[in-house]
Formats: C-alpha cells, sequence, structure tokens
C-alpha cells in the first residue's frame, strides 16, 4: 500500500545513489519522493529516471514536510554536517559506509541523532548476506570449535584506470580501498567475532594509476582472542570472501555470501553447504523503514559505524608510523 510506505529523499545522485535508490524499490517498503545534488543537471536527470522532484538546496530538500528520511551517499567528508544538518530539521538518515572518516566525527553524528530523536543506519550490509548469518550461528552453536582465525577480503578490479573526482583524492580515500570497500569486512569481522583490540597495517601503490593506494592489508587481534586478517584492493578480479577457522571445523563465504563451505578437523577437504542468498541491500532498505515506522533500533546503527570508523583510523595511523596500534585510542 502505497500510503504506508516510508518517503524518502536522495541526497547524493551518483552511481551508488542510484543503486541505494533500486534497493529501496526493490524493498517495497519505502519510495524516494525527492533529492537533491549540487550540480542542476545531475538532479534533473536524477528526478526523470528516478520520478521524483528535485529539491534547489539541501536547505529545501530538509524543510520539506514530505520527506521522513534521506539517504545519504555523498563525500566521506561532508557526512557529519549532512547528517546533524538532517537531525536538526527531524529527519532520519540512511548513510553509505563509512559513518564518517573519524571516531570524533562519528560520535558528533550520532549524538545529534539521538538528540533529536531519529534514526541513524549505516549501510554494512553484508553482514546481512545468507552465508555470514550461517557464519555467525555456527559459531553461536559451537560447531567450530574455539576460534584462532577470520579472515575477510573484498576487492574489485575497476581502479586499474584511475577513479574520478573525489573517489581519487587520498583525503576521502585514506588506505585506498580500505575506506569505501574494505570497511564492510571491518565490519563483518566485528559481526563475527567482536571488536578489535590492535592491528598492523601496509597498504602501498603498485600499479601506480591515479591517486590511491592499490592495496591495503591489516593484521588484526581482538578483544575475544582470535587474530585476524583483511586484505582490500581495487585492482585485481573482484573477490568478496569471509572465513572463520576454529579447533573443530572452519566454514568460509564466498561470492557475496551466496557459497558456504564447511569443514571438519577430521575431512581433508572442505565441502559446500546450502545457504540462504538473499537480497540484502533491500533487505537494509526494509530493515531503515521498519525502524522509522516503529522505532526500533537498526542493527548497524550510530555504535557499529563508529566502532568501524576507530579500526579505520588506527589502520591509517599503523600504515603512516609502520607501528602496532590499539584501536582504544580512536574510541574516546
Amino acid at each position: 500500500m502505497a500510503e504506508d510506505k516510508v518517503r524518502l529523499a536522495s541526497v547524493g545522485l551518483g552511481g551508488w545513489g542510484s543503486m541505494l535508490v533500486d534497493s529501496v524499490d526493490r524493498s517495497g517498503a519505502a519510495e524516494v519522493v525527492s533529492c537533491f545534488a549540487r550540480s542542476e543537471e545531475g538532479r534533473k536527470a536524477f528526478a526523470e529516471k528516478v520520478g521524483c522532484r528535485q529539491a534547489g538546496s539541501l536547505d529545501e530538500l530538509l524543510s520539506d514536510s514530505e520527506v521522513e528520511g534521506i539517504l545519504l551517499a555523498t563525500p566521506h567528508s561532508t557526512h557529519t554536517d549532512i547528517i546533524c544538518q538532517a537531525a536538526s530539521a527531524g529527519k532520519h538518515v540512511f548513510v553509505e559506509k563509512p559513518l564518517t572518516l573519524t571516531a570524533a566525527d562519528g560520535r558528533k553524528a550520532y549524538e545529534a541523532t539521538q538528540k533529536a530523536g531519529v534514526i541513524l543506519q549505516i549501510g554494512h550490509n553484508r553482514r546481512k548476506q545468507g552465508g555470514n548469518r550461517r557464519l555467525r550461528e555456527m559459531i553461536d552453536k559451537g560447531e567450530l570449535g574455539m576460534i584462532h582465525q577470520v579472515e575477510g577480503n573484498l576487492s574489485l578490479a575497476g581502479g586499474q584506470k584511475p577513479r574520478q573526482g573525489w573517489r581519487n583524492d587520498t583525503a576521502e580515500c585514506p588506505a585506498g580501498a580500505m575506506t569505501g570497500l574494505g570497511v564492510h569486512m571491518i565490519d563483518n569481522l566485528h559481526y563475527l567475532v567482536g571488536p578489535v583490540k590492535r592491528l598492523s597495517a601496509f597498504s602501498k601503490k603498485l600499479l601506480g594509476k591515479g591517486n590511491l593506494n592499490d592495496v591495503t592489508t591489516i593484521i588484526l587481534e581482538f578483544e575475544s582472542g582470535p587474530l585476524g586478517y583483511i586484505n582490500s584492493t581495487f585492482v585485481i578480479p573482484k573477490i568478496c570472501t569471509n572465513a572463520v577457522f576454529g579447533t573443530d571445523a572452519n566454514a568460509w563465504t564466498e561470492e557475496e555470501g551466496s557459497k558456504l563451505y564447511f569443514q571438519k578437523v577430521d575431512q581433508q577437504a572442505r565441502e559446500e553447504l546450502s545457504c540462504e542468498t538473499g537480497d540484502c541491500m533491500a533487505e537494509q532498505m526494509t530493515e531503515f523503514a521498519r525502524c522509522i515506522r516503529d522505532g526500533g533500533t537498526p542493527e548497524t546503527g550510530g555504535p557499529e559505524g563508529i566502532e568501524v570508523v576507530a579500526v579505520l583510523e588506527a589502520v591509517i595511523e599503523s600504515a603512516d608510523t609502520g607501528q602496532a596500534v590499539e584501536v582504544s585510542k580512536f574510541r574516546g
């Protein structure tokens, strides 16, 4: 029933902004009724494509009484101010990851939404993938024994040509692919085994195209005990994997959580298990709409987003200094 749909507005109308609108449509729980970006031409094209109206300014969009929440897909450095403005206007906020570039800014944004009584949800959707849900279930049921190691790798090949605009700016994307891409793996491993205690990171440019580092690798120690590894690059064929290794069994997810593999301690090779695939992008929009309507708390809200950013800050410092870094330094 269209009258029951949550009414949203898109802020930031690039490729990912369009993908968010598509996921809203697939969810059936919300609709995009307005949009804003600095480019008038971009606003017009987006509005015509989506079938929504366009706002001439952010203030105009935020003063629109029909708009209940915003979908924010702008440069990372702009998130804090826009979230605070939206909260002051009483608008709920779905923001693409990472929440902010510093944990201090993340806390500022979260506090603004808490004070205003609006929802803040961060787009860490990959923990919702069917395979990763099963990994967590296996851990919770003790099926893997004592967990010793966890791994995540999210990489793409698109950076073999220089990225455009702010996505090729080292201030917006420190540590290369880790800022806009690899942070999914940070959140996934938080979901599986909890917060990171300390880490060591390496980030470097090998291919030499564009301004960003090509590859970033992190070794992590988790508060709960296990060690872990995360890798992210923009210059290799796509890979999206998570793995958990325990004393009784190992388990892997591959191909965006659509494949699940399992290997007991007495098996010489892994076997494939069935798992649900689903649509994690649409699911997060359904969740956002439900929280707006029912007043619930999103699974990846302010605290979860801030924790990811604290790890990202530690990654940047470790890569710069060559030293292991305690994440608690950035938690505040």
